[in-house]
């Protein structure tokens, strides 16, 4: 599913040439729960964000089903994004401008579902996430926890082939986060594949493999 070979992410500064992802080679087969692991700044969220297609200034290698990614112009990885990905962010990313209901169906929008059909499937995720009376609220309207809810599911709701989630659970309580990652073990079961990145060894312990960065290194890629 997808191919990094030697890829590496890296800023120009006073002091020269900074480096937060070194000679990253990785294989992503569909249907794995993969979780990254490290510190903080060891380029968990740079990782993601590339694989993500959010960010194209990068070297190296990177295919996605058999897409080079590397190669694509940034509209076309908006496209490929768009079709295939959904996105968990730490800070939420949701539209202020639209209410809950209207963030749940810009993602089905992009994959031209008929209105009828969006309709039905955004009720089925808000019941789902016990949010039905949040869907006319924007989401300066909502606590964080509420925000990070909606986020997961406007990750979901269009049913992508690859999850990734940055911290989906830092926000909420334990119970909800331990429901969020009970609903992606399910996604991942029926054939989706969640990549995520988290400090929590609870969360961990869902996916099938452990992926360690350090100081933008690839540290190990241990099987559980």
């Amino acid at each position: 599913m997808i191919q990094l070979r030697d890829l590496e992410k890296s800023y120009i500064t006073g002091y020269g040439r900074t480096f937060v992802l070194r000679q990253i080679t990785l294989d992503f087969k569909e249907g794995e729960f993969i979780t990254i692991m490290g510190p903080s700044g060891a380029g968990k969220s740079t990782l993601l964000g590339i694989l993500g297609m959010l960010d194209g200034d990068f070297s190296g290698e990177f295919h996605f089903f058999g897409h080079p990614v590397h190669k694509l112009k940034p509209r076309q990885r908006v496209e490929l994004n768009k079709q295939h990905i959904g996105f968990v962010f730490q800070s939420y990313h949701l539209l202020d401008d639209m209410t809950v209901y209207e963030n749940l169906d810009l993602p089905l929008s992009y994959r031209n579902v008929n209105r009828k059909e969006r309709q039905s499937i955004v009720a089925d995720v808000l019941d789902r996430f016990h949010i039905v009376a949040k869907k006319d609220l924007f989401p300066s309207q909502l606590s964080g926890g509420q925000q990070q809810l909606v986020a997961v599911a406007r990750a979901i709701v269009a049913k992508p082939k690859l999850i990734l989630a940055d911290e989906p659970t830092g926000n909420l309580h334990t119970a909800q986060g331990k429901e969020i990652m009970e609903l992606f073990k399910k996604l991942n079961q029926e054939g989706t594949t969640i990549i995520q990145v988290t400090h929590s060894e609870a969360n961990a312990a869902y996916s099938d493999r452990i992926i360690n960065l350090q100081d933008g290194w690839l540290a190990d890629a241990a099987q559980k």
